[in-house]
């Protein structure tokens, strides 16, 4: 027969290992766990990700940083962020929706509390458009109830059927909580092509005028972006609820990129695959992209959306 003392202290261990490998701490050092209510962004490694890694965005990286800085500094907010990001293609939107998703949820896209949503691959037809409305609800609903700084990415809004996004309006209002779920800490993100148009011509516009770059504050874009979103039947926030109740907190303008930025993703990519980097080469690569408008030569039309694929016939080189 086993001795009582033993027993108990069989059991007193088996209690305490089994205290300490179920602790937060230790627990989420191997398996994704969301993160602790109060717990901070790091401001300085997102602004270093930020200085980094996207080029030619001043306001982009001005206004996302605020934004979301002080959203995660309020204990109480008393509604998610809501931010709405506009450009062309090969500006930048992807990459900082990345980079913010990085510094919430460290596995980034990989992390179960991240949620990317393409409108061509999960709300492709028009007729469903009802469907698609009650699917995504409940989705975002059971994965706030999991985690409730979810981060949420709506890509290629530009192409979802117009009424699929105001399915979400409920979530982004200012209620306490929805059927006894709070959504005040997740995080929701557009991404559309919508307003490049007005972007560029601003753009150019202040290049015309001579004035530099640097000069356009959001203030010359914000409220050219939300009407022209609103009115714009090619978008999927074309008389969207979302707009018309200001529960978007900031339209989010991506410059067109120079040259001189399109140089700074070459190099960085070189870089980042352990290249020396050349300057012939990045300049080769900078002189292989598209630009516009046609006499001046100014903005590459991709961005920097080919650089990779320019960059791998170099690599002989």
């Amino acid at each position: 027969a086993l001795e009582p003392l033993s027993v108990g202290l069989a059991i007193g261990v088996a209690s305490a290992l089994t205290g300490y490998l179920s602790h937060p701490r230790f627990y989420c050092n191997y398996v994704e766990c969301c993160p602790r209510a109060g717990q901070r962004l790091n401001a300085t490694a997102l602004k270093a990700q930020l200085d980094n890694r996207l080029f030619g965005q001043h306001l982009a990286k001005d206004v996302v940083l605020k934004a979301v800085l002080g959203f995660s500094n309020n204990p109480s907010p008393k509604k998610p962020l809501m931010l709405s990001l506009h450009g062309w293609a090969g500006t930048g939107k992807n990459f900082l929706s990345q980079i913010l998703a990085e510094q919430v949820h460290p596995a980034g896209l990989r992390s179960k509390f991240v949620h990317l949503f393409l409108a061509t691959l999960h709300f492709p037809h028009q007729d469903q458009v009802k469907l698609y409305k009650e699917q995504l609800q409940n989705w975002i609903r059971g994965n706030v109830s999991a985690c409730p700084s979810s981060v949420f990415i709506f890509d290629e809004m530009d192409k979802m059927h117009p009424g699929v996004i105001d399915a979400i309006k409920p979530f982004l209002d200012y209620y306490e909580e929805v059927d006894g779920v709070s959504y005040r800490k997740a995080i929701f993100i557009f991404l559309s092509n919508a307003g490049g148009d007005l972007i560029n011509k601003a753009a150019l516009d202040f290049w015309t005028s001579g004035k530099r770059r640097e000069d356009i504050q959001l203030k010359d874009l914000e409220p050219l972006l939300s009407v022209g979103v609103f009115n714009n039947k090619n978008s999927g926030l074309w008389h969207s609820s979302i707009i018309d109740r200001n529960l978007i907190d900031y339209f989010v303008p991506f410059l067109p990129l120079e040259q001189r930025h399109v140089k700074m993703c070459v190099r960085a990519e070189m870089t980042a695959r352990g290249y020396a980097v050349d300057e012939k080469i990045v300049q080769a690569v900078a002189d292989e992209m598209t630009y516009f408008p046609k006499e001046q030569k100014i903005y590459s039309d991709k961005g920097c959306k080919t650089v990779q694929a320019k960059l791998d016939i170099h690599e002989d080189l």
